[in-house]
């Protein structure tokens, strides 16, 4: 039964099979991604046919999803062959609305990977698609809408400011009470006799106005999840520099829902810089567990030339427990 088991990390899934030898179809066991439980199948005829599709449930009956996607389908051995199909963007209701032919013979140990570049949803009383990635107002705090818009009318109209952030292209205007209730960092300039007390004076000069700006707006409750993207790895500094933990731990999970090929190398330094235990693991899973680090040959290079010896060492590690001799 392990051969039909589908692992999944952030939105991709990843099938390992073992034996597809004199049997003609195979289907996998249920996997989650997003809102719906998936399966993946394979049948040999002439062709190769990879297929995708969502476990009949309530939600996929009302709400089919509309997915994007890649297919790739590798050999396990010395002579790897790796076939990856064109980026596929449609209704997903049962199991005749796609499949994939690959026209070569794979027996014996194989991989299939698909990942969801996008998963879209209609909403039950119609209207056009929407992403479920990111979910518009997860960043909102639990305050009321109402002191949510007193926040935001004290931070743009610079309502009783008494205090001025200088960025490195600007300044800002905020509140020496909101600041000193969201980090242990900022209370202490206020509370002790330091220069940012006597001045009312903070210098912010390793943000932009712009990056600075989105963190005001998460410290008051107003961000909006497309500036919160924008700007994730600025706010992780902001965050692991001031003490702002709820916002740190914020970007590692937001970090860590898209890893891809082109981000991992990137996010995994961010990890071991910001000690992020969860975004640091995730990369690991993707890289070795999944054998992406295939995909990142040439980045690899630069990354072993500058990384800390001990990621090095840690990284060394994992190949040692993910490739150990079975």
């Amino acid at each position: 039964m392990g051969d039909s088991k589908v692992e999944t990390i952030s939105r991709l899934a990843q099938w390992r099979i073992d034996n597809f030898g004199p049997c003609s179809y195979k289907k996998s066991d249920p996997f989650k991604v997003g809102l719906w439980n998936w399966h993946l199948s394979i049948e040999k005829n002439r062709y190769l046919y990879i297929r995708l599709f969502p476990e009949p449930s309530r939600v996929s009956k009302e709400q089919p999803p509309y997915a994007k996607f890649i297919l790739r389908i590798s050999n396990v051995g010395a002579n790897r062959r790796l076939y990856i199909s064109p980026v596929h963007d449609r209704q997903l209701r049962t199991s005749d609305d796609f499949f994939w032919p690959v026209d070569s013979t794979f027996h014996g140990r194989f991989i299939i990977d698909v990942e969801f570049l996008d998963l879209r949803i209609c909403p039950i009383n119609g209207g056009e698609s929407v992403s479920i990635w990111p979910i518009d107002g997860t960043m909102q705090s639990l305050s009321s809408q109402s002191t949510l818009r007193c926040l935001a009318r004290m931070l743009d109209e610079g309502l009783h400011a008494d205090v001025t952030i200088q960025t490195s292209d600007g300044t800002l205007r905020a509140h020496k009470a909101v600041l000193s209730a969201s980090s242990p960092v900022f209370e202490s300039m206020f509370h002790h006799n330091l220069k940012e007390k006597a001045s009312s004076t903070i210098h912010i000069e390793d943000m932009s106005l712009e990056s600075c700006t989105a963190l005001l707006s998460y410290l008051y409750g107003t961000i909006k999840q497309e500036d919160f993207w924008k700007h994730r790895l600025a706010l992780l500094g902001a965050a692991n520099k001031y003490g702002i933990v709820d916002l740190k731990d914020a970007c590692e999970e937001s970090l860590l829902e898209d890893i891809n090929s082109q981000n991992v190398l990137e996010r995994l330094q961010e990890a071991w810089l910001y000690q992020l235990t969860k975004l640091k693991k995730g990369c690991m899973t993707y890289l070795f567990d999944f054998a992406k680090i295939n995909d990142v040959r040439e980045e690899i290079n630069n990354l072993f030339r500058q990384a800390d010896r001990e990621l090095m060492l840690d990284m060394f590690q994992e190949v040692l427990t993910v490739w150990k001799p079975v």
